[in-house]
């Protein structure tokens, strides 16, 4: 009996209507484990007599998942021959997963189902990205499980459903049973309701179990014990099945049982059959539910579990068709380090192909904890492949640590081409985690070995390293130089990969010499990078896209290459390079006046504690200038962070924004000038051409307004204008662009007029700071009867706020999350809820960006 899920009922009911008529939707059921997602789906599918055709996949608790596996089950029950269409796209994701999209629209209406989605592969979750971004216009309706809980996996699945339109997504919340319904199914099985609320809060697996165990008796003390007891009762061999079931996560397969347990295993099936204890899917077997699984599975004594899972991986090995993934799960938990040693590798390269890069690193941590018994190059290899797909995924700590693993045994070996393209990885890594100074010395050392061999394509990438490095210092020369070698030699080696990534360097440092040869160079790379599918060289090539049509305030060139390449790299799953870009997107929303969406977009990187320092710099910046300009106390952690960069190499790229910030401060009277000036004068002296120095010469004039501009030819037009004095083309060229801060900045340089103007411009874009010190400039000026602007605590009193409100309202207005602003205010996340309920009731939103925006519109902040 369903109690209390009519609600959800319906509205799955309306949703897959909608799909019915084109409007497809991803809908997630979520709730904790044992809440009843499960046996909700199975009632909603249940009443699909007719019409919508049904296709159910699950994630399985594997150690580590199996790439793509639901979609595997997906392709099945289509009757999709999913591992030709891998071969024929030549894993090639976004083909694939199109193809996906091709064969499920073509059945007409359907329902397609993922269960425990928090178990998910990264492929899978890239496939649910990818589908939910395009579902809107299709005739499918995806309805997915979740649990609720703080896990990893949780984690993840929430980041990836973030990645999907809203207006996609349609989220249900299972909910646990409500004490009347739990005495409901109590009474009716003549129970004592009261005691099993107590034991079970109202968990619909827990109460079913407990309803289900032995009538006279006492209650159990646990769901274990309600499933141990009724496991109990079984004949020996039927026991002895159900023990051999529990070893395999989600489901095991009816042949696999069948050679596991012999002629008696039909037999000894139906009985754990009709003891309620399993379900009979036809093809296969399974617990009712994962906690019942579990609770027989840890029943087991050591020896048991390895003699099982023994079995099932013999079992499993008579199948061609049955995942890696799972052989290796199988072999770990059976202790078997021979096949550990043999299917681990493999494994880790098949989810690597297909792009689920945190699976093969989780393959090659398994590899490498078994693998001291292989030969020293077997050895390096796996070092080498975990090393690469941990900086794919942002773990760059510990890819320097497995490289430099794989170095010593390449020493050992005496192979020097191996050794030099480990040193060379071993630069990028030390650069990604901030360390240009170790950068540097890796990158010469892997050029010095590399040349004593014949040329090779590692002496090439060497190359093109050092030319990336001298790229990212703005030494043109060197970049030049090292580029045109790299691009010499991987032309000569016909290795198109080498070549997009030297042409991006000379691209990127070619801009501030010839702009359109930069563009061509760019363009050419990116071209290169997605025609071969070298993917990290592609997003590496969107970022530099973008970045030189921003260094030229080319704002729509730049959002299109960034729209492009988050999306590159979301399908992909490249967060390092997701995350880089997200930063320089925060940056340009901060440029347009959107900054709330900038802070938005910069918080989501830096509150993620596992991305690296390098990949938090651009979002850095976009926060200190956001909290500078207004008055957010919190800024100066920002700047620390930032400086951090300068103290382990001086790169003009993190010193100019740097030198920027704290020019801003200055001017405004909060900080250091002279030290701002200095920052200035070093920057200048780093500088290759006066073309890079644009906005700081402008950020120099605001501080000693009598100061010689100097050189202005090839700056960005906006700052060249306006250091030549002709600030009203100045403001218009910013006011083309939708920079507002900018313009004001520019009209401050001209007659009263321009600067009353300026200053309606702060006052709403909430630069209470900048704001008020324009009113004291304008007033040694000589300008009188300057607004004030209405006082904050006269609007807070009319909206009805209390002091604590208001102090969230300004966070929520920055862009904080709950929990962000409970740190912040040093108060709980539960308090917090109440103060932004509240807050949104006073001003009558209904969400924190209503509220935001009606607190921008009222003066409030």
């Amino acid at each position: 009996m369903l109690l209390e899920r009519q609600t959800q009922l319906r509205q799955m009911d309306g949703l897959l209507a909608d799909a019915t008529r084109g409007r497809g939707r991803v809908v997630v059921l979520s709730g904790e484990a044992g809440a009843g997602k499960t046996a909700l789906v199975e009632a909603f599918a249940s009443r699909l007599v007719e019409g919508p055709v049904v296709l159910r996949s699950a994630c399985e608790d594997l150690s580590i998942p199996d790439p793509l596996g639901p979609l595997y089950d997906l392709a099945r029950e289509a009757q999709w021959e999913l591992p030709r269409a891998i071969d024929d796209r030549q894993v090639l994701r976004l083909p694939l997963f199109s193809e996906a999209l091709d064969v499920f629209e073509a059945k007409g209406s359907s329902l397609l189902v993922i269960e425990d989605l928090h178990w998910a592969d990264d492929a899978t979750l890239d496939f649910v990205r990818f589908l939910g971004r395009r579902i809107a216009n299709t005739h499918i309706l995806l309805l997915i499980t979740a649990r609720t809980d703080r896990s990893d996996g949780q984690m993840r699945v929430r980041r990836a459903l973030g990645e999907i339109p809203a207006g996609n997504v349609q989220r249900i919340e299972v909910p646990l049973l409500s004490e009347s319904a739990v005495l409901s199914l109590a009474a009716a099985a003549e129970r004592d309701g009261d005691a099993i609320y107590r034991a079970t809060a109202g968990n619909a697996f827990f109460v079913t179990e407990l309803l289900a165990a032995e009538g006279n008796g006492a209650l159990p003390a646990s769901v274990r014990d309600a499933v141990l007891a009724r496991a109990e009762k079984l004949s020996p061999g039927a026991r002895s099945m159900l023990d051999a079931v529990s070893v395999f996560p989600r489901r095991a397969d009816a042949w696999a049982l069948s050679g596991l347990c012999g002629i008696a295993a039909a037999g000894q099936l139906a009985e754990c059959v009709s003891n309620g204890l399993l379900e009979d899917f036809g093809d296969g077997y399974a617990f009712r539910h994962e906690i019942a699984r579990s609770a027989i599975e840890m029943a087991l004594t050591p020896s048991r579990r390895l003699e099982y899972n023994q079995r099932a991986l013999t079992a499993l090995q008579e199948n061609p068709q049955v995942a890696t993934a799972r052989l290796v799960h199988h072999a770990v938990e059976a202790q078997n380090l021979a096949a550990v040693r043999e299917l681990a590798p493999l494994a880790a390269r098949e989810a690597s192909r297909i792009g689920a890069h945190r699976d093969a690193a989780g393959h090659y941590e398994v590899a490498l904890r078994y693998g001291d018994a292989l030969p020293i190059a077997e050895r390096a290899e796996l070092y080498e492949g975990h090393a690469f797909e941990c900086h794919l995924i942002g773990r760059i700590d510990a890819a320097m640590e497995a490289q430099g693993q794989a170095r010593q045994l390449r020493q050992t070996l005496g192979d020097r081409v191996k050794e030099g393209d480990g040193l060379r990885c071993l630069s990028r890594f030390a650069y990604l985690l901030g360390d240009r100074e170790a950068a540097d010395r890796f990158a010469g050392q892997a050029v010095e070995l590399l040349e004593t061999v014949p040329d090779c394509p590692e002496l090439a990438m060497a190359y093109s390293n050092l030319s990336q490095l001298a790229m990212l210092a703005e030494r043109l020369e060197d970049t030049l130089m090292f580029g045109g070698r790299a691009v010499e030699l991987a032309e000569r080696l016909n290795r198109p990969d080498i070549l997009c990534h030297a042409l991006n360097n000379v691209g990127a440092a070619g801009q501030w010499l010839d702009f359109a040869k930069g563009r061509r160079d760019l363009a050419r790379s990116l071209g290169i990078a997605l025609t071969g599918n070298f993917q990290e060289h592609a997003a590496r090539a969107f970022t530099n896209c973008a970045c030189v049509e921003m260094n030229r305030f080319n704002l729509n060139e730049a959002a299109s290459f960034l729209n492009r390449g988050i999306g590159y790299c979301v399908e992909n799953d490249l967060a390092t390079w997701r995350d880089y870009m997200r930063g320089v997107q925060a940056q340009l929303l901060l440029r347009l006046g959107l900054w709330n969406d900038a802070a938005a977009m910069a918080h989501e990187v830096v509150d993620d504690e596992a991305t690296t320092p390098l990949v938090r710099y651009p979002s850095l910046v976009a926060l200190a200038r956001l909290r500078i300009r207004r008055g957010d106390p919190s800024a100066e952690p920002v700047l620390d962070e930032m400086k951090l960069f300068l103290d382990k190499g001086m790169e003009l790229q993190r010193l100019v924004p740097f030198a920027q910030v704290m020019a801003e401060l200055a001017w405004l009277g909060e900080g250091d000038r002279d030290e701002a000036l200095r920052l200035i004068a070093l920057a200048e002296s780093l500088s290759p051409t006066r073309a890079v120095f644009g906005e700081l010469a402008t950020w120099r004039q605001l501080l000693l307004p009598e100061s010689d501009p100097g050189e202005t030819d090839g700056m960005a037009e906006p700052h060249r204008l306006l250091l030549t004095g002709d600030w009203r083309a100045a403001a218009a060229l910013w006011a083309k662009m939708d920079a507002p801060f900018e313009r004001a900045l520019a009209l401050l340089q001209g007659d009263e007029t321009a600067q009353r103007e300026a200053l309606d411009i702060f006052e709403a874009l909430g630069a209470r700071p900048v704001a008020q010190h324009v009113r004291g400039l304008m007033r040694q000026s000589g300008v009188s009867h300057i607004a004030r602007g209405p006082r904050q605590a006269t609007r807070a009193n009319q909206a009805g706020l209390t002091q604590r409100q208001m102090e969230v309202l300004q966070l929520i207005e920055r862009g904080f999350s709950n929990k962000k602003i409970a740190a912040h205010l040093t108060i709980s996340p539960k308090t917090v809820d109440h103060h932004v309920s509240a807050v949104l009731e006073k001003l009558e939103a209904v969400s924190r960006g209503e509220a935001a925006a009606a607190a921008r519109a009222s003066g409030l902040v």
